[in-house]
């Protein structure tokens, strides 16, 4: 191998290894470059997008307001707060009950302010539900609740708001909007805003939000913005059918209960003493001959009767002339009709229109009565010729 060779061989090598480690710093400076990832998660004091508070976070900060962003319940415990430190806390959907009293115990020095929170929040706090209805033009403050004069309710008196949309809240409150308002003022002093959009980055210029914002953020000298996780829901808070159900639908399925056992006690059939009757019963043969004959007027069937009817009066007649058993067989009907003619001494013709079962059936009642009249006839004069 000449010496050439091995030199190229070399600075091909040389080559490779540098240009490797240039894409390794390059990566490394791209990486250090772009520092965080932004979120896009609404109403987050991170995210500069639209639906974002980023930009009330920086002008709360340009006034002297020191903001802490904290994201568990943990991080939340160990913040300090103290009679100077507003709490503010967005995505709400992902309190449960033992985190609102968690928080609102951490929280109770200072003030508590709450973002648009969903139905366990607002339950855990004792406030009604609200309901999500479009927004207007300015609305003014107004506050009429009585816990608000003197404290959330001054700050507030000479500003309006103006959203998109918000959650209006029944009862007394600020911001009226029909038969609610959209911000409230519990009685431990937290305060509940439903109209959050005034605090993002695309609304917050509007009317005056800025200043909404500013005064109720922006009175004491520490914000601690709570951003809750999913993680801090103890396993009591999960999500079940039966959080889901509206509180009186138990004591509703008690009550209809109650009343449907009542109405059973009012209109159900009493049963009477249990009778003793010795075994076995013997019902007599006039007893079952009424009832099937009840029973085949009561459907109408004439033809099942006469068929019935002509059936027995040629067992019995074939029984008592020594013939045996006949059945249906058209040979064994007429040596039947000869014999009792025979017997009897009628004519033959007449005897099988009574016993022959091709014969014609009773058209009416009474046809039917006449039928069997003749068949007991003919019986009577078979047995006494």
């Amino acid at each position: 191998m000449s010496a050439g060779t091995t030199t190229s061989r070399r600075s091909s090598r040389r080559g490779t290894a540098v240009l490797l480690l240039a894409v390794v710093l390059l990566l490394a400076l791209v990486v250090a470059l772009s520092g965080d990832p932004e979120t896009a998660t609404p109403l987050d004091p991170e995210n500069p997008g639209r639906e974002g508070t980023a930009a009330l976070v920086e002008v709360l900060a340009d006034q002297g307001v020191e903001v802490d962003v904290v994201r568990d319940a943990a991080a939340l415990e160990a913040s300090e707060v103290t009679t100077t430190t507003t709490v503010v806390v967005s995505s709400t959907d992902a309190l449960g009950r033992s985190t609102v009293e968690r928080l609102r115990e951490h929280a109770r020095p200072g003030l508590l302010v709450l973002l648009e929170p969903g139905p366990a929040a607002s339950g855990a706090l004792g406030t009604p539900p609200g309901l999500t209805v479009p927004g207007g033009g300015p609305v003014a403050a107004s506050c009429s609740a009585a816990g608000v004069a003197g404290t959330t309710g001054d700050r507030l008196a000479d500003l309006s708001l103006e959203v998109d949309t918000a959650t209006s809240f029944p009862g007394p409150g600020c911001f009226p909007d029909g038969g609610g308002g959209h911000l409230l003022v519990g009685d431990d002093g937290e305060v509940v805003l439903g109209a959050a959009q005034a605090l993002t980055n695309e609304q917050v210029l509007r009317a005056d939000n800025a200043a909404l914002a500013l005064r109720l953020l922006g009175g004491g000298d520490r914000l601690v913005w709570y951003v809750p996780d999913l993680g801090d829901l103890a396993s009591g808070d999960a999500v079940s059918v039966r959080s889901l159900l509206p509180p009186w639908l138990l004591p509703g399925l008690v009550l209809g209960l109650v009343a449907m056992l009542a109405v059973v006690l009012w209109r159900g059939r009493r049963l009477g003493p249990l009778s003793v009757e010795a075994l076995p019963v013997v019902v007599r043969a006039v007893e079952t001959t009424r009832s099937r004959g009840r029973l085949y007027r009561s459907a109408g069937d004439r033809p099942h009767a006469a068929t019935a009817l002509r059936a027995a009066a040629r067992a019995r007649l074939a029984e008592r002339l020594g013939l045996g058993a006949t059945g249906g067989g058209p040979d064994r009907v007429d040596a039947l009709v000869r014999a009792v003619a025979t017997a009897t001494g009628q004519d033959p013709g007449r005897v099988a229109a009574l016993l022959d079962p091709y014969a014609p059936t009773p058209t009416t009642d009474h046809d039917l009565i006449t039928l069997a009249q003749d068949l007991d006839r003919l019986d009577r004069e078979a047995r006494h010729p």
